[in-house]
């Protein structure tokens, strides 16, 4: 194989795997924010301290999303 075949298959490669690297962040989002809502309808007085509880959540599910996307990119 030359080198051109080759760098496409890895380029094919590492997009798989950057949305393989999504479904975890995504359901880990989904899960985050749907037990934040149930708690703020639950007791609607601790809504603030479940609202920045949440975001600091996010961010660091974020960043695993953004992992998967900076190692695709560096084993390429």
């Amino acid at each position: 194989m030359d080198t051109t075949t080759l760098a496409a298959i890895s380029g094919n490669i590492a997009t798989i795997g950057y949305g393989i690297a999504t479904l975890g962040p995504g359901i880990g989002l989904g899960i985050l924010i749907g037990k934040t809502v149930e708690g703020m309808a639950r007791q609607p007085e601790a809504s603030g301290q479940l609202r920045a509880t949440m975001f600091i959540g996010v961010a660091f599910v974020e960043v695993l999303a953004l992992l998967g996307l900076v190692t695709g990119f560096i084993f390429v």
